[in-house]
């Protein structure tokens, strides 16, 4: 064993530049995983991260009106660690661009408070009077909304919105700012949304008529439950009006975590693979560049196991070294990069699993490139004393008739050995592709990733979402169906207008429910975003969502029967679309089909397509104008609007996926160089200027960097497409949800690929160029 690390010693002083390459490459590699599981921490638990950030209350206790809250109560329960209150809070009713939400108003101070913070996504906290409108008290009519009724109502940082109290007197309030809150989503018809407004604003607008709401944080969340009883009789039953947990709050989130976590469990395993080749390659190539002196080892009396156990230990302990520089190096510094990365890099370490993802990732590492390093090492130890010289054995295949076809044209020799060079052996050329190819396919992937989402946003008709808006007429001084149509002509960027209702149906044994939903007339149906069968053309027929298929187990062509208030409704499925809402579990048909059952049926909501172009906030407006504040004008959910926070560590994820497959394409450049070094010295004595063997070396690099990308994008377009169509059907939307990127990204793809590789095969090819020409026993060994 001493003679072992001896050799290892000295080998590590004569090859000090190698072993710095295993090292960083390793350092990078782990830093990269670390980046990369920050990033997915980061974007698959936006619930978590806003608590974390915000130091979130596990409970909120809300009173009655008219009830107080005793705060020492509270504080004095065992096992609270801190309050936030209690704030005083009114029920209201705001209005912006003819939407409506409820919302709960909360007193706050111009400081918020530590525990239960909300975090400003958007324009400011609220402002002192004097600060904001030096006399005239204007700052205290502002607001701060919470993000999601924020989006519900269309506002924005600097808007004005309507505000009804409790007494029904209207208020104007300037929206100051948006904020994150680790609570319960507004939901409309549902939990009302969060607003935050001074003191003295609150006062104008409901002075009686409040209740208030107090946080609790918990030193062990798992005593919520037992806590809650303890708080709830601590301040009594009857004034405590609801309690909402963290738990309710997080479950609503639960959607967006398991749809981001589950694509970006595949992206980090896709990474790990790709970090892994990518260091064990390195370590890889520098036992194939050290056979000669193995031989000598062998030579004066080292046995194979000795040989193995020497490059072994001596490649772990690089490894190990590298995953504790990359590792200390992202604990330290991560949270100083700039932009998502460094954000993303500070909040993972509050999130959960981080411990476990800090240790997983460099030891799931460390035992890939162990794997690979005992192979390389095991080969290491197979070497004879006596090596043969490699000038007696042939380097690479024959030039073959193309070649001396294309050197006969007056083809650049360059570029004919250059080819020749990146494609000596089936063999040998697969193995290089395959592994460069890998970061490629999951930049790929991200890509396809991204454009769907984009498709969201920028065609949503082709994905279930064609009316941008609903219109409902529920209060009883509002318009009947003909005047509400008479209004809604007179929006000039209204395209079309479908009347629709909606109602919960019973399945079929009456084990759940399933929302019937009648939208259009036979006249005039809804354009559902058909992707299997065909639309609604006759009596009777309907198209339902892949997750309303998947619960009764039915496939398109079949006869559907269900309960609808206690009737029969049979319906024939007719086709397969793109259903956003619910899980998929929708059944739609026509209005026309819904009255043959119930002929009193009157329209619920109205669909509006817009013209291309139209703006849904303008329209919204004018709409409001037009009909004088008697409509409640709601925007289509999106599914885009919950996935937001993928599209920038989408964008962070290809640039740490583009470091993986710079150290892996370093790695090729090297070990190609080292390994044709007798063939550049042959090339260089029968004529080739320095030029052209740099060229040759360059062009190599660049057609292996050529074919790894065109067969990544491929790859990745093929396995991008099926894991969104996956995730797709197993979330209810359905399949056929994909975008493929367009042919320039793809392009610009390819292309970055080539030119990466060209920059850096130029030093090494500048280097082997400059070489003196002489074929020492190094080169032949």
């Amino acid at each position: 064993m001493r003679a072992t690390l001896r050799w290892a010693q000295a080998d590590f002083r004569a090859h000090r530049g190698e072993a710095l390459f295993v090292v960083l490459a390793s350092a990078g590699v782990i830093a990269s995983l670390l980046l990369a599981g920050a990033l997915f921490g980061y974007a698959a638990n936006p619930w978590q991260r806003v608590f974390n950030q915000s130091q979130g209350a596990h409970i909120w206790l809300h009173t009655r009106a008219g009830a107080a809250t005793d705060a020492d109560a509270l504080a004095a329960v065992d096992g609270v660690a801190a309050l936030s209150g209690p704030y005083r809070t009114a029920a209201t009713t705001i209005e912006s661009r003819g939407a409506r939400a409820g919302v709960t108003l909360r007193a706050a101070d111009v400081e918020p408070p530590q525990t239960g913070r909300p975090l400003v996504a958007a324009g400011s906290w609220l402002a002192r009077p004097d600060a904001a409108d030096t006399g005239t008290g204007s700052a205290t009519g502002s607001v701060v909304l919470e993000t999601s009724v924020a989006r519900a109502l269309w506002a924005e940082p600097g808007d004005t919105v309507r505000v009804t109290g409790p007494d029904g007197a209207p208020h104007l309030l300037r929206v100051s700012g948006t904020a994150d809150a680790a609570e319960p989503r507004y939901r409309p018809g549902g939990a009302a949304g969060i607003g935050w407004v001074l003191p003295a604003t609150l006062d104008g607008i409901a002075r009686t008529d409040t209740g208030q709401s107090v946080g609790l944080r918990l030193e062990d969340p798992d005593d919520t439950d037992f806590i809650v009883q303890r708080a709830v009789t601590a301040l009594g039953a009857d004034r405590v009006a609801e309690v909402t947990k963290w738990q309710q709050a997080r479950s609503e989130a639960g959607g967006d975590d398991r749809l981001l976590g589950t694509v970006f469990a595949v992206f980090g395993l896709g990474a790990l693979l790709a970090a892994a080749l990518a260091a064990s390659g390195a370590v890889g190539a520098r036992v194939r560049g050290q056979l000669r002196d193995i031989a000598v080892l062998k030579a004066i009396g080292f046995t194979p196991g000795q040989v193995t156990r020497g490059f072994l230990v001596q490649h772990l302990a690089f490894a190990l070294l590298g995953v504790a520089l990359g590792t200390t190096a992202i604990a330290l510094l991560g949270a100083r990069i700039p932009g998502r990365i460094g954000e993303a890099a500070a909040v993972w370490q509050d999130l959960p699993g981080h411990t476990a993802l800090m240790i997983g990732i460099p030891g799931g590492a460390v035992l890939l490139i162990a794997a690979s390093t005992g192979l390389s090492a095991w080969r290491a130890g197979r070497v004879p004393p006596v090596p043969v010289a490699r000038a007696a054995l042939p380097s690479a295949a024959p030039m073959t008739a193309l070649g001396k076809r294309a050197l006969g044209m007056r083809v650049p020799p360059a570029l004919v050995l250059g080819w020749r060079a990146a494609f000596p052996r089936r063999g040998r050329t697969l193995v290089p592709v395959a592994r460069l190819a890998l970061p490629l396919v999951l930049i790929t992937v991200a890509l396809v990733a991204w454009s769907t989402l984009d498709q969201f946003r920028s065609r949503p008709a082709q994905v279930g979402l064609a009316a941008a808006l609903t219109v409902r007429s529920e209060q009883p001084a509002g318009p009947s169906d003909a005047e509400l149509e008479e209004t809604l002509a007179t929006v000039p960027d209204i395209a079309a207008v479908h009347p629709g209702a909606e109602m919960a149906a019973l399945v079929p044994g009456q084990t759940g429910t399933i929302t019937l939903r009648g939208l259009g007339t036979a006249r005039q149906p809804y354009p559902s975003a058909v992707v299997e069968g065909r639309a609604v053309d006759g009596p009777d027929e309907a198209v339902a969502g892949q997750g309303l298929l998947d619960l009764l187990g039915v496939r398109v062509g079949d006869w559907v029967r269900m309960t609808v208030g206690g009737r029969p409704q049979i319906l024939h499925l007719v086709g397969r679309t793109i259903e956003p809402e619910s899980g998929g579990r929708v059944i739609t048909t026509t209005l026309d089909a819904l009255r043959e059952r119930d002929p009193q049926l009157r329209p619920a909501f109205h669909a509006l397509e817009l013209r291309e172009g139209a703006d849904p906030r303008a329209v919204s407006g004018a709409l409001a104008t037009a009909a004088g504040a008697t409509l409640e004008i709601r925007e289509t959910p999106n599914p885009a609007d919950r996935l937001e926070p993928a599209r920038g560590v989408i964008g962070a994820l290809i640039a740490v996926l583009a470091l993986i497959g710079l150290i892996e394409l370093l790695t090729l450049i090297g070990t190609g160089v080292r390994d044709r070094g007798r063939d550049l010295l042959a090339l260089k004595a029968i004529g080739l200027t320095p030029r052209q063997i740099g060229a040759m070396i360059v062009t190599a690099a660049g057609l292996t960097a050529l074919v790894a990308a065109l067969v990544g994008t491929t790859v990745g377009v093929l396995s991008g497409s099926w894991l969104v169509d996956t995730q797709g059907a197993s979330s209810g939307i359905g399949a056929g949800i994909v975008q493929l990127p367009p042919l320039p990204v793809l392009l610009t793809v390819i292309v970055g690929a080539v030119l990466g590789a060209v920059a850096a095969a130029a030093l090494p090819a500048t280097r082997t160029a400059r070489r003196r020409l002489a074929d020492s026993l190094s080169e032949t060994l």
